[in-house]
């Protein structure tokens, strides 16, 4: 028998198509599952503010009545109009290793994407530049992080053979705490903060960080950002979205931000101790045991030697002028105190050099590559 493809049309279904990663991955030591409730959200219209400007449909695959495949079309409304293009979405695809089951997967969403007026596909990618993008296709043999996507190595093959091609490519970047802060590293941040009286503003509150420079703090991403490939600005109703779902479970120690001498904010800094092994021991579960072993990776003294870099964003006038040598001189004694390793540095266009400059100072290991691919709907 061939392929089927159905549409998600009820909660079991929708079950199926968020369980059916976990299954396809769960004897994996490198995939590390997302969160079922986290994911429930996601593609909730009541629950994700992308909706505002997105819709979207999900799909099944089945051959001989067994689910060998999901993915998910989405038209993000926003993007098409700010990049002017009329492109269709695919995200979390998964497959076996069947072409005949990622030819229909990718059809579907071509299919769907075309009767509402598309004539491009692009993908992986989610609602949003919050949730996971691109196709693993480096690093195979790497533990992935609860930012990322991993897959197996013949998903790009499948995915070139179906006739798509390079977009964009993003690097990743195993970071190595210095025993100390590096001497050069240490003058430029002194010099540059008497030279534009920049300030270090730390926070014990989540409620006041919230309250001071939530807003700012997005809207800072959003500045950052704006002309990188494929960025929608977050509307207000996102940012205030963000700010009650990260805010208030971060490591207040490792959020650093950078004021000017009116107290605006110029740059921020935030990361955390890696999930990666708490979410493949959780088995993409809160409950019933889930929620103990990401309590202990983020709060524990004996948590994981790793630590992901969530998030680095410098107002575009204080770009290459060194104020994220800034951001990690105050950062490089918490994470020494805290007992980190290394730091995942998540993806970073390849093409982005001011991002990746700002790891010139210490010991790095380029260990991941991920992949846009784009093609034409016929």
């Amino acid at each position: 028998m061939g392929v089927t493809i159905r549409q998600v049309t009820n909660k079991k279904e929708l079950h199926q198509f968020i369980r059916f990663n976990y299954e396809l991955y769960k004897n994996n030591p490198y995939s590390v599952p997302d969160l079922y409730d986290d994911m429930i959200n996601t593609f909730s219209k009541e629950k994700n503010a992308a909706f505002e400007f997105c819709e979207a449909a999900y799909f099944l695959a089945y051959k001989d009545e067994k689910l060998v495949g999901r993915i998910a079309g989405i038209l993000n409304h926003r993007s098409n109009k700010i990049w002017n293009k009329k492109e269709v979405r695919f995200g979390w695809i998964d497959f076996i290793d069947d072409l005949e089951v990622s030819c229909a997967l990718i059809k579907a969403v071509e299919d769907w994407g075309k009767a509402r007026g598309m004539n491009q596909i692009q993908g992986p990618s989610g609602f949003t530049d919050f949730d996971a993008e691109g196709m693993l296709v480096e690093g195979f043999d790497q533990l992935s992080t609860m930012a990322t996507i991993y897959n197996y190595p013949y998903y790009p093959k499948h995915i070139e053979k179906i006739g798509f091609e390079k977009d964009a490519d993003w690097v990743e970047f195993k970071i190595y705490i210095p025993d100390a802060i590096p001497e050069k590293h240490k003058r430029i941040s002194e010099l540059i903060q008497k030279k534009y009286n920049l300030k270090i503003k730390k926070f014990t509150s989540a409620k006041k960080i919230a309250t001071e420079y939530g807003q700012e703090i997005f809207k800072l991403m959003n500045e950052a950002y704006q002309s990188l490939y494929n960025y929608v600005p977050l509307s207000q109703k996102q940012i205030d979205q963000y700010i009650k779902m990260y805010l208030p479970i971060v490591d207040l120690r490792m959020i650093t931000l950078i004021t000017d001498a009116e107290d605006k904010l110029v740059a921020v800094g935030l990361s955390m101790p890696s999930l990666s092994q708490a979410l493949q021991k959780a088995k993409g579960r809160m409950l019933p045991f889930g929620w103990y072993y990401l309590v202990k990776a983020l709060y524990f003294k004996r948590r994981a030697k790793m630590l992901d870099l969530l998030l680095v964003a410098v107002k575009p006038e204080y770009q290459n002028k060194g104020v994220n040598a800034l951001l990690f001189y105050d950062l490089i004694p918490i994470y020494q105190k805290l007992g980190f390793i290394f730091a995942e540095s998540n993806p970073e266009l390849e093409m982005n050099g001011k991002v990746q400059a700002q790891w010139d100072y210490f010991k790095t290991e380029q260990h991941k590559r991920r992949r846009a691919f784009t093609k034409k709907i016929n």
